[in-house]
């Protein structure tokens, strides 16, 4: 019996070990489908090992002692009788008990090698996890992310780094030299020289070419350590090719305000020194300096509350206060205003008969604005003797208001048509016909379409005129949507 109980721990000991081969072969398998990488630390899984073997062997000696005590077993069961079998059979029994007693020793250290196999596995699955969700949280990020390892493999590239640098799904894996071929060296070298120093974070402004147009990427790489050794590198890609635009025109802008307040201050500075310095001996001289002075503080109080306007309706900070308005009285009000002007230069400014149905949701003193821009720039930039004309469409099944003012004026080239709404844009071939700061038609943009919804458009050909005009809901139509 003691026999047949020690064949039954070789069985238990046979499929202990059996349990840690499968183990440490699903680890192997766990290490190759993370990319060689063993999510397993190297100490722990020879460790493993070493205690598999062991068991191993604990299976072969209790396979030995099996082997004694049935051969011992037999003995016993031949016949005889007499003081030498009685002797045979104590010591039988001792070794029996001596067996069954190493036997039960084992036991614990099975049991706790079991255990250990059954927490390796689900630290295994546990790592496994964590590892598909760190690549699931990399694959999700907008920005281009490169990891590579110690012997310059690609580890990991997700889907916007594969289509700026050019590479297919397939590169994991592969050398980066390889991957890259004969493009991105800059970038190459970058991460093998981070790698060499070791530095845990270097940022470089790199310049990569993106739907055939250059961006400019604020470029990271950071050294990933296991300890104190460097395993690999890390490189973050973040497109800042806007953030430079914007921060261009920031600069731009502030240039061009200074000019352009610096204009009309200079000229009040110099007529009021004038004044002050008695250079002006009779009463005419001096109202033509207090005319300038007074022209050129209007202008600087022109711009100074197109800007701001500007940029109130940018910040979304302006108050805006709609109500039904008529297009023909606006129209009739600002054509009052700039008529003195136009018949100092001997031009006509016709109209269409009213429409009736004409009325808009909008903001009355914003949209006169509009209005009184466009009909003032018609008039600068048309020379004596001719004409400018305004004229009005309701397309009632579209539920829209159409403006036009058309001029006889100098005309614009059509490359610069697409750039006249911009901050500060001037047409470089007319600056010599009249003065302006360029805002005039942003503010008329900014004010049609963003405060009202609507749509500014041009048409030029040089030397035969412009139509400027806008479009916008008709109140009937803006209000039932409010």
């Amino acid at each position: 019996m003691k026999a047949l109980k020690s064949l039954a721990w070789v069985a238990v000991t046979a499929t202990v070990a059996s349990l840690c081969v499968a183990a440490l072969a699903e680890l192997q398998d766990s290490g190759i489908a993370a990319g060689g990488r063993n999510p397993v630390s190297g100490v722990r899984l020879a460790l493993y090992a070493v205690g598999a073997v062991g068991v191993v062997v604990l299976g072969a000696v209790h396979f030995r002692l099996a082997g004694v005590v049935t051969s011992i077993a037999r003995q016993l069961a031949m016949p005889g009788s007499g003081p030498s079998h009685e002797v045979k059979l104590a010591g039988m029994d001792e070794l029996s008990a001596a067996v069954s007693a190493y036997a039960a020793g084992r036991e614990g250290l099975i049991r706790q090698l079991s255990s250990e196999l059954d927490d390796l596995r689900i630290r295994s699955r546990l790592s496994e996890r964590q590892k598909r969700h760190t690549e699931a949280i990399i694959y999700s990020l907008r920005d281009a992310v490169v990891v590579v390892d110690e012997q310059d493999r690609l580890v990991v590239a997700n889907e916007p780094a594969a289509g700026l640098l050019g590479f297919d799904a397939d590169a994991r894996g592969k050398p980066i030299a390889e991957v890259f071929g004969d493009r991105h060296q800059e970038f190459l070298e970058f991460l093998r020289q981070s790698a060499q120093s070791g530095v845990e974070g270097t940022r470089r402004e790199m310049v990569f070419t993106l739907g055939e147009q250059p961006h400019v990427f604020d470029t990271i790489v950071s050294c990933v350590y296991e300890g104190q050794k460097v395993s690999g590198v890390v490189a973050v890609l973040h497109d800042i090719t806007r953030e430079k635009e914007i921060s261009q025109m920031k600069n731009d802008f502030v240039s061009h305000v200074s000019h352009e307040l610096k204009t009309p201050l200079a000229s009040i500075m110099a007529y009021s020194e004038m004044l002050a310095d008695g250079e002006a001996d009779d009463e005419e001289t001096r109202k033509e300096f207090y005319g300038i002075i007074q022209t050129q503080a209007q202008r600087l109080n022109r711009l100074i509350e197109d800007i701001l306007n500007i940029s109130r309706i940018e910040s979304g900070l302006i108050k805006v206060t709609k109500e039904p308005v008529s297009l023909a009285i606006l129209i009739e009000q600002q054509i009052g205003m700039i008529q003195k002007y136009a018949e100092e230069k001997n031009i006509t400014v016709t109209r269409q008969t009213p429409i009736i149905f004409d009325q808009v949701y909008a903001d009355k003193d914003m949209l006169s604005q509009v209005i009184v821009n466009l009909l003032s720039n018609a008039v600068k930039y048309t020379p004596p003797g001719g004409s400018v004309r305004v004229a009005t469409e309701v397309n009632e099944a579209a539920g829209r208001v159409r403006v036009s003012i058309t001029d006889t004026g100098v005309g614009i080239p059509e490359e610069e048509l697409e750039h006249l709404f911009q901050k500060f844009y001037r047409v470089v071939a007319n600056n010599k016909h009249a003065k302006g700061t360029g805002l005039g038609l942003n503010l008329v943009k900014q004010i049609v379409e963003k405060v009202h919804n609507g749509r500014v458009f041009v048409t030029s050909k040089v030397g035969v005129g412009s139509t400027f005009g806008f479009e916008l809901p008709l109140a009937a139509v803006e209000m039932a949507a409010v």
